[in-house]
């Protein structure tokens, strides 16, 4: 089953922004809170600055042995102690997307260790990954990742996203905002 998500950036919400850095090519607008709204509830789409959609659906690039290996070892997200989160929207080049699927793959995982690296940072860091490209040719992102960690393990998503930029796939990369966020709540304790 897909599901729509939408990332809205505005001025009020339940993630607080951290940081938000440019990594590659031009960034988001500034602004202070991000909203993440599931568009199969019935709560109403609330202004911002931007918004960002996605929609998941099967996985891509994932083997029938890494997916059950990612099952076991992948938390859910929405954990209590999960007070951090990113939100990394990436596009891809026109010469990673004019690859056939098995080349993809091959850059994807073979060369570029990808779901290996990321099952090293499992289970302290929950990940849900939203396509932008089966929603149509105007979303500005190919992909939207959005991870969920407690405190203690932001310098892992630092090492996580730091081994997968430097590997081949993300030479393909042309765009990629990183948003940081604190949940609100977590501000309290």
């Amino acid at each position: 089953m897909s599901r729509r998500s939408t990332f809205i950036g505005g001025a009020t919400g339940p993630w607080r922004v951290a940081k938000m850095d440019a990594v590659k090519g031009h960034g988001l607008e500034p602004v202070g809170y991000v909203t993440v709204v599931d568009s199969l509830s019935q709560q109403p789409l609330r202004s911002g600055s931007w918004a960002l959609r996605g929609i998941t659906s099967n996985e891509r690039y994932v083997q029938l042995e890494e997916k059950r290996l990612l099952v076991a070892k992948q938390p859910s997200l929405g954990r209590f102690e999960a007070t951090h989160a990113a939100l990394i929207p990436i596009k891809k080049s026109a010469a990673w997307w004019n690859l056939p699927q098995d080349e993809r793959r091959a850059i994807f995982e073979a060369q570029s260790q990808h779901i290996r690296i990321g099952m090293g940072f499992l289970p302290a860091i929950a990940r849900k990954l939203h396509h932008c490209r089966d929603l149509g040719d105007n979303e500005p992102f190919d992909f939207l990742t959005w991870f969920e960690y407690a405190a203690e393990n932001a310098p892992a998503f630092d090492k996580l996203v730091a081994a997968l930029r430097s590997t081949v796939e993300w030479t393909y990369v042309e765009r990629e905002v990183d948003v940081r966020l604190v949940r609100c709540d977590a501000d309290a304790r």
